[in-house]
């Protein structure tokens, strides 16, 4: 018999369950129709869509945003989907990716599986066949990431969002957190407020009252995270954004 601890207050209804968080997915593809209509189809699953039409943008999407799953086009302007794949999976990137070509040959199938693709769609698909290799690439799953993220004596820890400088614990807000996390996971390099009003604030037009939002989230950031510490982490780029290091120099 359960004790009297584990049953609900009478009146009081149960807390349930934290709604899981939907698989976020990165699209590239220069057809903007195209584009667009996985976009619609994909968030009518239930998944949440990001959509970039060039290779270069892509790219840089790829080295300061994080994703759960990845649609690769091949044929991209600025730079080709093959190019893009090696050089992520050089700098240690597992996202799995699913890619979607119209090169329908052997040999190009070959070339896409030796550069880090886990799956290959060939054009035109039917969505339900995306669909389903979508969740078969998911259920895979990849090596475990970084779970912990250490910068000098600051330490973020991905699983718990628990947050530490020299061992002492630092209270955040949500999005003060999620700040955190990005300007961490791009150590020592410069994070625009472009960047961050896309990736922390998911807006894709930045305007001047975004901009002051963001620099008022910066500040308190920097002084929970800063306050007497003989090393400042969170520095200031002036007319460009912001960067988490150790020094003030580069």
């Amino acid at each position: 018999m359960p004790s009297t601890a584990s049953l609900p207050r009478p009146g009081i209804a149960p807390r349930p369950a934290p709604p899981a968080r939907p698989l976020r997915l990165l699209v590239v593809e220069d057809e903007r129709k195209v584009a667009e209509a996985l976009r619609q189809g994909l968030e009518g699953e239930g998944y949440d869509v990001v959509v970039e039409t060039s290779g270069e943008a892509a790219f840089f999407r790829l080295t300061t945003d994080r994703f759960d799953l990845i649609l690769l086009d091949l044929r991209l302007p600025g730079r080709d989907g093959i190019e893009i794949l090696s050089a992520v999976r050089r700098r240690g990137l597992q996202t799995p990716v699913v890619v979607l070509t119209a090169r329908d040959t052997l040999e190009d199938r070959v070339v896409g599986l030796d550069a880090g693709a886990d799956d290959y769609v060939v054009k035109p698909f039917a969505f339900a066949e995306l669909l389903a290799r979508i969740r078969a690439v998911s259920r895979r799953g990849r090596p475990a990431e970084v779970e912990r993220l250490t910068v000098d004596t600051l330490v973020v820890d991905c699983a718990t969002r628990r947050v530490t400088r020299a061992g002492r614990a630092v209270e955040l807000t949500a999005k003060e957190f999620e700040l955190l996390l990005h300007l961490t996971r791009c150590a020592r390099q410069v994070v625009s407020r472009d960047t961050l009003a896309r990736v922390v604030w998911r807006e894709t037009a930045r305007s001047t009252t975004l901009d002051n939002v963001i620099d008022v989230h910066v500040s308190r950031l920097r002084r929970k995270i800063d306050a007497d510490q003989p090393v400042r982490l969170i520095h200031t780029v002036r007319g460009v954004g912001f960067v988490l290091r150790e020094a003030e120099g580069t």
